[in-house]
């Protein structure tokens, strides 16, 4: 993985001299080959230098697309910053990113963008078949210029399970290393072949950076559906994937219900997961069906990817009965240090609770023009996760959000805790556990369930069910019913938006147990 100065473009040229026509990536419209890829990304960054002045960042906004991979190496390449726009959100928070990261145009799906036309967006606008035409007008790129690695190749707002959406500045450096930790904890087969099927707008993205780090395809996906999932994987003979629960939940049920489906994933070999926890249920039911190997990998926007790992072995000790292992997040990769502190900045005994510390190159450079949150987050070297976590024999647990502690008579709850003992539930399919207000007990344990279709399930049962495996302040004390919960498109429940969903109707929270 050396790379043009060690540049994200520079793996891209490396392969394309390397290897020129191996496949880089498939999608719906066929396959780019590495040499391909490599002529679109000098051509993309040719053109966006004459488009636009110094310093000036470049925005991309819709759904996935082979243009979105290309420039994920092309803007950085020329020496710009690529603003990845989520394309769920509100225009008015689009319009918000968009202005703040200084952005001179936007490339993207139309329907996007006429959605920024229609909420006042005046910058240029280029779709994808327009700049696919403008770049193939590029017929004679010059090679790539020397990037600065410390400058600032991705930016990419959190994801939102936080009120106000903070832009993480990463470098072509912070990205490599997060590539290398990948590397390190989850090794690429010589014949791997990896479907993605998340939103290319999140930090889950840099999976394909490390695919193409090791010359590999990847398949992209517009979006995840199980049978299409499952349709793809047997056309592509992919090996590998990543899932957030969420997916791998759905998957599952989808197999159940059409057994004929295991036969298309007979290639599939493991699932890499994280985003969100997995509930261990669902991971020994999907080891049962599948039979593959899993790894889990616990990072976040600011890590530039995961540095955390709990690779396919330590799997395999725990689906075979080790205790413990299925709950641990794992051990920090190489180059990765780890710290616990309590409040006031001191490193926990073996065992206790403390906020996860991490330090590695592979952490952001800091918040865009926010120095107070840069502050905050990256201290003395280490990057406050936000995370709680313990570590037993050696492995870390993530214990909860420091955020989503729920504190109850003086007593803190781990929401993570309480939502794994109501998983164990066969009428429960997913839940988030958040806080609700009380007068007398300043929050009280609030489960937001959605069931298993065709289960008929009542609350006191749930609250009994919890009670025979927690202590009694953990055990909720209001059940609310769902059709389904707000994720992020990388699959995490967006807990703020429970709260003030529930905050906003009171009546949904219903009576105390």
């Amino acid at each position: 993985m050396s790379g043009v100065a060690g540049t994200l473009a520079g793996l891209i040229e490396d392969e394309a001299t390397r290897q020129p026509d191996a496949v880089a990536l498939i999608d719906d419209a066929g396959s780019l080959t590495f040499a391909e890829l490599d002529q679109l990304v000098r051509a993309s960054a040719a053109l966006i230098n004459d488009l636009l002045g110094p310093g000036v960042s470049v925005a991309v906004l819709g759904p996935n697309h082979r243009t979105w991979v290309s420039l994920y190496y092309a803007v950085p390449a020329a020496g710009r910053t690529l603003v990845f726009l989520n394309h769920r959100l509100h225009a008015s928070e689009l319009l918000s990113m968009i202005e703040r990261s200084d952005a001179g145009i936007v490339i993207g799906d139309p329907l996007e963008l006429d959605r920024l036309r229609d909420a006042g967006a005046e910058l240029p606008m280029f779709d994808w078949q327009t700049w696919s035409d403008l770049v193939d007008g590029m017929t004679d790129p010059p090679a790539l210029s020397k990037s600065d690695p410390s400058v600032p190749a991705w930016l990419l707002f959190t994801s939102g399970t936080t009120a106000a959406p903070k832009g993480a500045m990463l470098t072509h450096a912070s990205i490599l290393a997060a590539v290398e930790a990948s590397s390190g904890a989850r090794p690429v087969e010589a014949d791997d072949v990896y479907m993605f099927p998340f939103p290319l707008c999140h930090v889950a993205g840099y999976n394909v950076v490390h695919r193409h780090a090791h010359g590999r395809p990847v398949v992209l996906m517009s979006g995840f559906a199980a049978s299409e999932f499952c349709d793809t994987v047997e056309r592509e003979r992919a090996t590998s994937t990543s899932l957030a629960a969420t997916m791998l939940a759905t998957l599952v049920e989808l197999i159940e219900s059409e057994p004929h489906r295991l036969t298309q994933l007979q290639s599939l070999r493991s699932i890499a997961y994280g985003a969100a926890p997995m509930p261990t249920p669902l991971l020994r039911r999907a080891d049962e069906l599948l039979g593959v190997d899993f790894a889990q990998g616990y990072g976040m926007t600011e890590l530039s990817g995961n540095a955390v790992f709990l690779n396919a072995e330590a799997h395999r000790r725990g689906l075979s009965g080790e205790a413990g292992l299925l709950e641990a997040a794992g051990t920090p990769a190489p180059g990765v240090d780890l710290r616990l502190v309590n409040d006031a900045g001191e490193d926990v005994a073996h065992g206790e609770v403390g906020e996860i510390l991490i330090r590695a190159a592979q952490v952001m450079q800091g918040y865009l023009d926010d120095p107070a949150a840069t502050d905050a987050a990256l201290r003395d070297g280490w990057l406050h996760t936000g995370d709680m976590g313990r570590i037993v024999d050696g492995w870390l647990h993530v214990v909860d959000r420091k955020k989503d502690i729920i504190i109850t008579g003086g007593e803190n709850v781990s929401s993570l805790e309480v939502e794994a003992a109501l998983l164990d539930h066969p009428s429960v399919a997913r839940v988030a556990v958040v806080g609700v207000p009380d007068p007398k007990w300043g929050e009280n344990v609030c489960a937001v369930i959605v069931a298993t279709p065709g289960s008929e399930i009542v609350s006191a049962d749930l609250v009994a069910f919890v009670r025979q495996r927690l202590a009694g302040f953990k055990v909720p004390r209001h059940i609310v019913f769902v059709d389904e919960l707000p994720v992020t498109g990388s699959g995490k429940v967006v807990k703020a938006q429970l709260r003030q969903r529930l905050s906003e109707n009171p009546e949904l929270i219903g009576k105390r147990h």
